[in-house]
């Protein structure tokens, strides 16, 4: 049975119901609690007897479970609808890119649009939260994730669009502060939990309208060749995190086939001129005042990561 841990100020705690009980550990990073399972373990049998130091959750303002400075990768188009919203037709290859750790932030944490960003998006990912070293080399069959990975979070991938797509920098467009949150639980897993890996379902809403909802059966690459094909060039350690790509229903579309042909004959200049024109009658990007939340958790409950809620809001000094 997974074993839901949320951090705030004041330490770790085991989440059982609208209760938490404190960890003693003096753990101050992920991989630190990682490294102390037994007083995580102790805590969860406290809190499931009713004992413990038992605190309301409600009172709890939880940050990321996700401690930096940590590597933050992700993986690229890896959901089939993504695939086809984003325009490709045929095979779509693995591939990863970076995020600065600077952006993880908390489920709760506004997400700030800086002030030269008009196209905010949201990509809400499945984030798994390494418990071992992964090595260059190293061959992750599919029975031996748990040897890996400790657990899940909620992720948003908050990605600047008109800096993705003007630039093709991936880097700058998704690692803005506030640009990775994160939470509000970290969910240790045991082995056996990882078989109801394919029951996952995510969600997100904007003010209450679902955006994306799919189950990681529409996934392409599933996390154990992620990790092995990642292996091939990046290591890995404790509480490092791997986004594993976000399902259909972003703000951004690929143009139709016949407006992105007439679009190849442009000048590059012009066509981002004519696209952007295009996207700003797009009421799906994300404007200050907007709520976000976002969800992932199996139909029974079993593995339940929590739910995020973000409010975009405007750079200081801007409207």
């Amino acid at each position: 049975m997974t074993t839901n841990v949320l951090r705030t100020v004041d330490g770790w705690w085991v989440v059982r119901g609208e209760s938490a009980v404190r960890v003693a550990t003096g753990a101050r990073t992920t991989a630190e609690l990682l490294a102390a399972r037994d007083a995580v373990r102790e805590a969860a049998v406290g809190a499931a007897a009713g004992g413990g130091e038992a605190v309301a959750l409600a009172g709890l303002s939880p940050l990321s479970p996700v401690t930096t400075p940590c590597r933050v990768v992700a993986q690229m188009v890896n959901y089939r609808s993504h695939a086809r919203d984003s325009g490709f037709t045929g095979e779509v290859p693995p591939a990863f890119f970076r995020k600065a750790s600077g952006s993880v932030s908390g489920a709760r944490d506004a997400i700030v649009r800086p002030a030269h960003v008009r196209f905010l998006d949201y990509e809400v990912e499945l984030g798994l939260v390494m418990g071992a070293p992964l090595r260059v080399g190293d061959v992750v069959e599919e029975g031996e994730l748990s040897r890996y990975v400790a657990g899940f979070v909620v992720a948003d991938d908050v990605s600047a669009r008109d800096v993705q797509l003007t630039k093709t920098q991936f880097y700058e467009s998704k690692s803005y502060p506030g640009f990775t949150p994160t939470g509000p639980y970290l969910a240790l897993l045991e082995p056996e939990d990882f078989t109801h890996f394919g029951n996952l379902r995510l969600r997100l809403s904007v003010n209450g309208e679902v955006r994306q909802d799919r189950t990681v059966a529409d996934m392409i690459v599933r996390p154990a060749r992620a990790l092995s094909l990642l292996a091939r060039f990046q290591a890995l350690d404790p509480g490092d995190l791997l986004l594993t790509g976000t399902p259909g229903g972003t703000a951004l579309k690929a143009p139709a086939k016949a407006v992105e042909k007439l679009g190849a004959l442009l000048p590059a200049e012009v066509k981002w001129k004519v696209f952007f024109k295009n996207q700003a009658r797009n009421d799906a990007y994300l404007r200050p005042g907007d709520v976000v939340t976002a969800s992932i958790r199996t139909p029974d409950g079993r593995i339940d990561l929590g739910e995020q809620r973000n409010v975009v809001a405007a750079a200081e000094g801007e409207a």
